[in-house]
């Protein structure tokens, strides 16, 4: 922790005084609170009402869905950005637009909107001194522009493409009136700019149309002229050429021609071939065709029933049988030669495909030559069709568009870009002043106020702050010589008549004398409660109820979490308070002792070397606060000793001292600060009041000294304390390491 250097003169602020002065002047403030309450009601009463009214607009594209041509449009305008909406707010500002609207209302014959046109005697006063501009000097529609521009407020709504019209007037019908006539007069605007645009459109289509149309004819009349001296003729709407169309007709001819020569070549040949190995030729499609083969069949089976009828009745040597075999031999013959003649006459038809196919391809080639000879003067044509078609292309867009804004020349066929979404409405409660919220904001204000004024003049008159208060150093004995150390405890400011002579003050802060009737008001309450014998016997009878163990079961029972260990016999006390810590190490309980006495007995007791580290150090911020903790050598418990750092310097920090036994009661189930010989003042300083245990650790307490003690105990706030007393600490040996 860093160290802190406070000078001796410190104040803190006296909070209570603070809240006592205003509490003291309660009538005053509340007389003053309740007059301005009565001023501003009545000020709000006498103000001039003013009215408010709005009106809203969404900004948005809108055309009409159908042309005159019944076709829908095709271009699909954007939707209003950001930029278009701010746009649009400033031209709902913008003077053209409040010139308008102030000729349509007649604004300039009220007198709400030229004030200046009957200045008042000040204004008058400022003018004749050359303090302001003379305001009659402006043009009156100008100052009925500047009074109008005083009144609107146009503000677009957030996240969104709605603008918001709002006006301000005396009367609530004008403030009503005047954002629904802005807004048609925007709409009119809107409107009539977009009539100007399509009357310029139309204007300009019509030129360029009729130029248009010039250049489409002269382009196809270039592409006539071209393909007639070219030769080019056009066949169809595809438009092919005649070389292309014969070329096509011959090639699909000779491939007519050549499947048909094929397929009289192998019909003749399988005849032959089944005519030779003497099949039969019935299933062949040229014999099926041939009449006069068909009609042999017949007569052969005419010729074979009658042979199987007669053969019956009659032998085959039968001169008849023999006729009809012979008859039916001569047939077969007849169908073999007609077999042969059918195979000729395929021989001939594939003989003369084969000279069709000779000369289509002597008319292909020749065609061909001529299609390539054409393709250059073709090319020259292509390119001035592509012209003419765009030229017509650009024409018919032209027209479409001319159509289009032909049909939006009509007043209401052109809507302005923008939509009512809520009309402004005559208000009915005015909008200033609101004499409610004004009253009561004057009437808290003013109760603040005067009590925040109240609280400062305390503050600067110095009646509401206090001294810190200054430390005391405190005598004490170490290694049996006398020096000077300052503790951890403050000393109580006392009466010279009370303060003892330095020569007798020791290592003790009980060394303000009580008053002597109190003394003795506290012997006879013991006197009468326990019995007269009873402080003599306490050593005795009761000593078992000072014990450490007696001690640490009412700790544990009481669940405390801080004590503070007040010893003023010195070393012998404070070895008590040490057996205590380790009763409670003992017992489980994690448990921390604090030396704040001026011998550094805890210290020895504990540590296991000297020159450790503790709170002193940890006050002037020369060790770290976990460095300043240390093990017990002979228990489980912890020491914080009292350090190596300069008691002086370390007690300017002594303020801090509170917040880290705080910090350790954090970790520590209880925490044990041996004060030595501390007075009952230091020690409320160092606990802050606190509900916190105070042990009298006294090893042969006496009964004018426990009065004592508890009577200055009972002056800072604490009215019980537990008594310690241990003559002979039980002797512990050291624990062995891990």
């Amino acid at each position: 922790m860093p160290s802190l250097d406070r000078d001796q003169h410190d104040v803190d602020i006296d909070l209570a005084q603070l809240f006592r002065a205003v509490w003291q002047r309660k009538g005053r403030i509340l007389a003053a609170t309740a007059l301005v309450g009565v001023l501003a009601f009545v000020g709000a009463n006498t103000i001039s009402p003013s009215y408010k009214s709005d009106a809203k607009l969404l900004i948005e594209s809108r055309q009409p869905n159908f042309s005159a041509s019944g076709t829908a449009s095709s271009t699909a305008e954007p939707m209003p950005d950001e930029l278009n909406i701010a746009s649009q707010v400033q031209l709902l500002q913008s003077v053209d637009l409040i010139k308008q609207v102030a000729r349509d209302l007649k604004l300039n014959e009220r007198t709400e909107f030229d004030p200046d046109s009957s200045p008042s005697a000040m204004t008058d006063f400022l003018v004749l001194f050359g303090l302001t501009s003379n305001p009659l000097e402006l043009p009156p529609e100008e100052r009925v522009i500047n009074a109008f521009k005083e009144k609107l407020n146009v503000y677009q709504v957030d996240k969104s493409r709605v603008i918001g019209i709002e006006f301000t007037s005396k009367d609530p019908k004008l403030a009503a009136a005047v954002p629904n006539a802005m807004m048609d007069v925007y709409r009119l605007l809107q409107s009539g700019a977009k009539l100007d645009n399509n009357s310029d459109a139309v204007r300009w289509l019509e030129t360029e149309i009729a130029n248009l149309r010039e250049k489409v004819r002269e382009a196809e009349q270039k592409v006539a002229e071209y393909r007639s001296s070219a030769g080019l003729m056009s066949l169809g709407s595809d438009q092919s050429s005649f070389n292309g169309k014969q070329l096509s007709d011959i090639s699909t001819e000779l491939a007519r021609v050549r499947g048909e020569r094929a397929s009289a070549e192998a019909t003749a040949q399988n005849l032959r071939a089944s005519i030779k190995a003497g099949k039969s030729t019935d299933t062949l499609d040229a014999i099926a065709r041939s009449e006069s083969i068909q009609r042999l069949k017949a007569a052969e089976s005419q010729l074979r029933a009658q042979i199987s009828d007669l053969s019956t009745r009659l032998l085959e040597g039968h001169p008849q049988m023999k006729a009809l075999r012979a008859q039916l031999s001569g047939i077969r013959e007849q169908v073999q030669a007609e077999s042969l003649r059918v195979a000729a006459s395929l021989d001939n038809e594939a003989a003369v495909a084969r000279e069709r196919e000779t000369q289509l391809l002597a008319q292909l080639n020749t065609l061909k030559a001529d299609t390539a000879r054409s393709g250059e003067d073709e090319v020259g044509l292509k390119a001035l069709e592509r012209e003419a078609t765009a030229q017509r292309q650009l024409l018919e867009t032209y027209l479409a568009r001319y159509r289009e804004a032909s049909t939006r020349l009509d007043k209401d066929a052109s809507p302005a870009d923008a939509r009512v979404i809520s009309t402004a409405i005559e208000p009915q409660e005015p909008s200033f002043p609101k004499v409610l919220p004004i009253t009561i904001v004057a009437t808290l204000s003013t109760l603040i106020l005067s009590a925040v004024a109240v609280m400062l003049a305390e503050l600067f008159s110095g009646r509401a702050l206090r001294p810190s208060g200054a430390m005391a150093p405190v005598f004490v004995r170490r290694d049996e010589e006398e020096v000077e150390e300052q503790t951890s405890v403050e000393m109580p400011r006392q009466r010279p008549q009370d303060a003892p002579p330095a020569s007798l003050m020791q290592a003790s802060l009980l060394n303000v004398a009580p008053d002597a009737d109190l003394v003795d008001e506290m012997e006879q309450a013991i006197a009468a409660e326990h019995g007269a014998d009873a402080l003599q016997d306490a050593s005795g009878e009761e000593a078992d109820e000072f014990s450490v163990a007696s001690v640490a079961d009412y700790l544990v029972e009481q669940q405390a979490r801080i004590a503070f260990a007040i010893s003023p016999s010195g070393d012998d006390g404070s070895t008590g308070t040490v057996a205590l810590a380790r009763e409670l190490a003992d017992r489980g309980h994690r448990t921390v002792l604090v030396d704040m006495t001026g011998s550094a007995c805890p210290s020895r007791l504990m540590a296991s070397w000297r020159d450790l580290p503790g709170v002193t150090d940890l006050l002037t911020g020369d060790a770290a606060f976990a460095d300043c903790i240390h093990s017990d050598h002979s228990s489980s418990a912890d020491i914080v000793p009292q350090g190596n750092a300069d008691i002086r310097q370390a007690m300017r920090g002594a303020d801090r001292l509170s917040m880290i036994v705080d910090a350790l009661a954090d970790v520590y189930d209880v925490v044990l600060v041996e004060c030595g010989p501390a007075n009952a003042d230091g020690v409320a300083r160092l606990s802050r009041n606190g509900h916190h245990e105070i042990i009298l650790s006294a090893p042969e307490p006496q009964a004018q000294e426990l009065a004592e003690i508890m009577i200055a105990f009972e002056d800072v706030g604490y009215t019980d304390l537990v008594l310690l007393s241990v003559k002979n600490p039980p002797v512990r040996r050291a624990r062995d390491a891990a």
